[in-house]
């Protein structure tokens, strides 16, 4: 059985193909351009496929509310060229298959849910931070949806005693993206980060800005565990300095061994490593075709 999953980036759309015990058979990427060019590459890329179901883990805010005359749309974007573009109503005229859809992010938790670090777990929460930032959510087993979908991203957060940054978000100016993500870093100190030293003040201020979030994230949801992925989090040095932020941000007030004694353990990179989003497209496709299935029993 062939599972067409796609990781629809603001920066690059990566199509796979893969089967429901989660081996990738292969996949191919490319930019992320205006949606005519971009949709008819994917279309192209699984049109002698025969896959039977497609899952789309999109960038957003997206509509998730199936009786919604506007559900599979990506709506309120800073892409402006993407606003309103009805992504799974397009693919579905030259696929009839079941899609599944969610943001990005909650693929991503739920491929690493699925087949990565939190194998096994009900609760996480997973961050991409790279050129922008998303929070996908899994509590008691499900992905998060309710008015929308988490958009952690643009949450406030309190500021770095050092850092006069104006912010860089369209529609918040200083929120977690616009402090955060690749872009800002860049702007706020002229230099790509991939070129910024270990011990630049720069990523003390990451560091500071991400432990604000994830102690937030703690607090709120209890994760049993928060899986840190994106461009940004390839600066492995990161990862002991947020952790470090975290517990002292804390004090001690969530008094679990996880975080006192195994936080190495508790704050980690996607056990799927760059492809936890396409994984998590094929476990929304997987999950799609499932309930195709199940509503059919039921019907019968």
């Amino acid at each position: 059985m062939r599972i067409g999953a796609i990781e629809a980036g603001g920066t690059k759309f990566v199509c796979g193909i893969g089967n429901e015990q989660g081996h990738m058979e292969e996949w191919c990427s490319f930019p992320t351009e205006h949606p005519e060019t971009t949709l008819a590459k994917v279309s192209d890329y699984f049109r002698d496929k025969g896959v039977v179901t497609i899952g789309i883990g999109s960038f957003g805010p997206i509509d998730l509310k199936p009786d919604s005359p506007t559900y599979g749309y990506i709506t309120t974007t800073p892409k402006s060229d993407w606003e309103n573009c009805n992504v799974v109503g397009i693919l579905k005229r030259e696929f009839p298959v079941p899609f599944g859809w969610d943001t990005d992010v909650n693929a991503a938790a739920l491929g690493e849910v699925t087949w990565g670090a939190a194998q096994g777990l009900d609760n996480c929460v997973y961050y991409t931070i790279g050129t922008g930032v998303g929070v996908g959510i899994i509590a008691g087993g499900k992905r998060i949806h309710g008015l929308l979908h988490p958009e952690g991203g643009h949450i406030r957060t309190r500021r770095h005693p050092q850092d006069h940054f104006a912010g860089l978000c369209k529609f918040h100016g200083d929120c977690l993206e616009g402090l955060a993500a690749g872009p800002a870093i860049e702007a706020r100190w002229q230099t790509p980060g991939s070129e910024l030293p270990t011990d630049h003040l720069a990523w003390e201020m990451e560091s500071f800005y991400i432990a604000e979030s994830i102690t937030t994230s703690i607090l709120l949801h209890s994760p049993q565990k928060i899986i840190l992925g994106g461009g940004v989090m390839q600066q492995m040095h990161l990862f002991p300095m947020i952790r470090k932020q975290v517990v002292h941000n804390l004090h001690g007030y969530v008094n679990v061994p996880e975080l006192l004694q195994h936080i190495d353990q508790y704050i980690v990179a996607p056990g799927l490593g760059q492809h936890a989003g396409l994984y998590g497209a094929l476990a929304l496709g997987i999950e799609a075709l499932n309930q195709v299935k199940t509503d059919s029993s039921v019907s019968l």
